[in-house]
């Protein structure tokens, strides 16, 4: 089992920066691939960024690539996500995500944690 609690979202304006924590229970935290979420209000959840066990493989949907940033840090059971340029339609609910396998498919994984609010304002 793996317990996640995001941390980090906020309102922030357009252009400003905001960085997101997720941390893990368990000691095998490196074993499992990364991911994160969003989802905006009638919309699907959608494939944000992805990150690997090793922390060597990182995978950004377009609509991100270029302005967030996701890491980890396995001594501290945390994943992070950068999130710099922000946009409104940025908004959304933000979930990090985790599985055994390196997977961009939401339905992949296997444990979710709350999820955090970033609202953009314009």
């Amino acid at each position: 089992q793996v317990q996640l609690v995001e941390s980090g979202g906020g309102l922030v304006q357009a252009g400003g920066s905001l960085r997101l924590s997720c941390a893990a229970s368990g000691r095998t935290f490196r074993s499992y691939a990364m991911g994160w979420f969003r989802q905006a209000p009638g919309k699907e959840r959608e494939f944000v960024a992805a990150i690997s066990g090793t922390g060597r493989s990182t995978d950004y949907a377009d609509s991100v690539k270029g302005r967030f940033i996701i890491s980890r840090d396995n001594a501290k059971n945390t994943v992070y996500l950068q999130m710099n340029s922000l946009k409104p339609e940025d908004t959304a609910v933000y979930y990090c995500a985790a599985h055994r396998f390196y997977t961009l498919v939401a339905r992949n994984y296997d444990y979710w944690g709350q999820g955090t609010q970033v609202t953009v304002s314009s």
